[in-house]
C-alpha cells in the first residue's frame, strides 16, 4: 500500500501532466540529438509556454509529411480514403487518446486522407500541450 506522500506525488504528476511532459522533452532530445542538449530542452520548454499563452502550435514531432506517409501505408492501393477502423487504429498507434469519434466520413466508413490529417495532427497537438489549460 502507498503511502501518503507516494500518493501525494503521484497526484502532483498526474495533476501536472509531468510524465507526459518529460516524455515528450525525451523524444524530441533522442529524434533530434543536438549538441547543446540543455539549450534545446530550454527552447523546447520556452515554445511550449509561448504555445499555451497564444494557443498556436507547440513543439511536436509530427508533421504533415509524416502523417502523409501514415496515410498511404494504409491506403496501399491509393483509393484516397481509409475505414473508420484503420483511422482509429492510427490515430492510437501515434498516441492519440482523446479520438474524435464522429470524423467526416464516419458514416460512410470512409474517412478521406484530408480528414485524417486534420484529426491526426489536432490530436497530436493536444497530446504535445502536456501545460495545464488556462
Amino acid at each position: 500500500m502507498a503511502t501518503q506522500r507516494e500518493e501525494d506525488a503521484a497526484e502532483y504528476l498526474k495533476k501536472h501532466n509531468i510524465i507526459e511532459l518529460l516524455d515528450n522533452l525525451s523524444c524530441m532530445l533522442f529524434f533530434h540529438r543536438p549538441d547543446k542538449p540543455r539549450e534545446f530542452l530550454i527552447e523546447q520548454l520556452e515554445q511550449l509556454k509561448i504555445s499555451q499563452q497564444t494557443g498556436m502550435k507547440g513543439p511536436n514531432l509530427f508533421n504533415n509529411a509524416n502523417l502523409d506517409a501514415v496515410f498511404g501505408i494504409l491506403d496501399p492501393t491509393n483509393q484516397k480514403h481509409i475505414t473508420f477502423a484503420q483511422y482509429k487504429q492510427a490515430l492510437m498507434t501515434l498516441g492519440i487518446k482523446d479520438i474524435n469519434e464522429c470524423p467526416d466520413g464516419a458514416n460512410e466508413d470512409r474517412i478521406s486522407h484530408e480528414t485524417f490529417r486534420t484529426e491526426a495532427m489536432q490530436g497530436l497537438l493536444r497530446c504535445s500541450a502536456t501545460y495545464e489549460q488556462l
